[in-house]
Parts: structure tokens; sequence; C-alpha cells
């Protein structure tokens, strides 16, 4: 898994990481048992502080979806993330105003990426 992190969202770090883990598992994409990187790897790898991982793993072990083994490291718990009405609302703010800031770096309009969601929406029926 490749975690991202947006300065400008206006969301704190950690709840990033925390909405990413659980989006993941949601989705299938982590499964019980999977591992996840070091406070140390991931801290170094999104250029943050590492109490804020610490901070992330930490609430999610409470929430009972990660397990700590000492010396082992952190992994994916049995627990299936309950994701509330707020949490998907905040994931799909961000998903829309990461679409719209790509769309216009390469000078698309809103309307243009409505009707190409409603294209793409329609060959899926």
């Amino acid at each position: 898994m490749e975690f991202r992190i947006d300065p400008k969202s206006g969301v704190p770090f950690y709840r990033q990481i925390i909405e990413q883990v659980k989006f993941a598992m949601a989705r299938g994409d982590l499964q019980p048992g999977t591992q996840l990187p070091t406070v140390r790897q991931l801290a170094v790898d999104l250029s943050i502080n590492p109490n804020t991982v610490i901070r992330a793993y930490r609430q999610m072990e409470i929430e009972g979806l990660l397990e700590t083994h000492q010396g082992s490291g952190t992994f994916v718990g049995d627990r299936k993330p309950d994701i509330d009405d707020l949490e998907r609302q905040r994931m799909l703010d961000q998903i829309i105003t990461d679409i719209l800031a790509r769309a216009s770096s390469y000078g698309l309009s809103l309307d243009e990426v409505l009707t190409g969601l409603q294209q793409r929406k329609e060959r899926s029926l």
C-alpha cells in the first residue's frame, strides 16, 4: 500500500493515514495479517513526524483494526472497519478535490469533468 499525504486538504496527517488504511481494508486491499510499514519508515516516506504515525497507528489499535507485536511490527487485524457517513463524505470530498485539481492542470473545465463522469456512468450501466 502506498500512503499519500495532502498538506493542503486541511485534514490532519494522522487522520489521513487512518482514512487510507480504513478504506484499503474496506476495499480488501489490506487483508488481515498484512504488515504495515514501521513507524520510522512511514514517517520518512511521508516526510512527517514519527509521532504523527504513532498517533494514527495507536488510534487504529484502540479501534481494534491493527495489532502491534513487539519486535515484529504492526499488522492489520481481523476486524473490519466501520466507515460512517461523515468519513465517507470526507473521502468523497478529497477525491473530488483531487479530480478537479488534476483536470484544471490539464485545462479541463468542471463541465467537461461532469460530462466525462456522466459518460463513464452510462458505459458502466
